[in-house]
């Protein structure tokens, strides 16, 4: 068995009863993280008083930290997490997310120095969401038979390493997703974190990644393994695309390794008396 040190990162925005089920299949891993650390992006009351009950439930440490709703600030709430975060290694998930019971044990058989590692989803229907949300009785089986003949949803240890090794060149930085990602926390430290001029949806998963190639720590994807079943929503509001696109390829063109509003402010901060700003439980 794996002993790294492991802390799951888990963004959530005022969606409790997804969390809920995503918490629940963390409780259930067949390798348990160190501690389970939610990054809540606003949300109203009803998170906050989820985690609280789920502490009782949950099998290690279970954290929460929230900052005021000003709008999509991802990349601050993850930084304010991996500042919090004790493990040596960090895996970051969505909120919205079922996890295989051998999520967090393929990505920590994967985890070595000088890689970060993007996984994949399956996406669920709209009715197989709802009858989810609605049934939470319902078990993994059941989404796996719904999705047996998925490549996104089938799990082949032997081939994991394998499809690592060659399924890495070229651009395919863009197919990062970060709703399944992890990272040595060193390594984020190093490139300062996300980048909090990232507002708004999209691209600050990619430009991390980018930041990250640049320093010299080599991206692979885990596939047939570290699954993951993404329960269906709307699509946010993608009217700040185009300034992020354009700010990742800055990152591309310029070989950049770090930016200037990042993790470090936060790490310094938690060596002083935490502001009100960023609540911690």
């Amino acid at each position: 068995m794996n002993a790294i040190s492991c802390s799951v990162l888990v963004a959530t925005y005022n969606r409790p009863a997804a969390l809920e089920l995503c918490l629940v299949s963390l409780f259930e891993q067949r390798q348990l993280p160190t501690e389970i650390i939610v990054c809540d992006d606003g949300s109203s009351i009803q998170t906050g008083q989820l985690i609280e009950r789920l502490k009782q439930l949950s099998p290690v440490p279970l954290l929460h930290v929230w900052q005021p709703d000003e709008g999509f600030r991802l990349a601050r709430i993850r930084n304010l997490g991996f500042a919090m975060a004790k493990g040596a290694y960090i895996i970051q998930l969505d909120g919205d997310v079922i996890l295989h019971p051998l999520f967090v044990q393929d990505h920590l058989y994967h985890a070595q120095p000088s890689y970060f590692f993007s996984g994949n989803q399956f996406k669920l229907s709209a009715d197989s969401t709802q009858q989810l949300l609605t049934e939470p009785s319902l078990s993994l089986n059941a989404l796996l038979r719904q999705s047996h003949w998925h490549w996104s949803s089938l799990r082949v240890l032997t081939l994991q390493k394998f499809i690592a090794r060659f399924y890495h060149w070229g651009t395919h930085y863009k197919y990062v997703l970060g709703c399944n990602m992890g990272f040595w926390r060193q390594d984020l430290v190093r490139v300062n974190g996300y980048d909090e001029q990232f507002l708004g949806w999209g691209w600050e998963d990619t430009e991390l990644a980018l930041r990250l190639i640049n320093r010299g720590i080599n991206l692979r994807f885990i596939r047939l393994g570290a699954i993951q079943y993404h329960l269906y929503h709307p699509t946010a509001s993608r009217g700040q695309e185009d300034i992020n696109r354009a700010r990742a390829m800055h990152t591309l063109h310029q070989k950049l390794t770090g930016c200037q509003k990042g993790l470090q402010q936060h790490l310094q901060q938690l060596e002083s008396p935490l502001s009100n700003e960023a609540e911690l439980g």
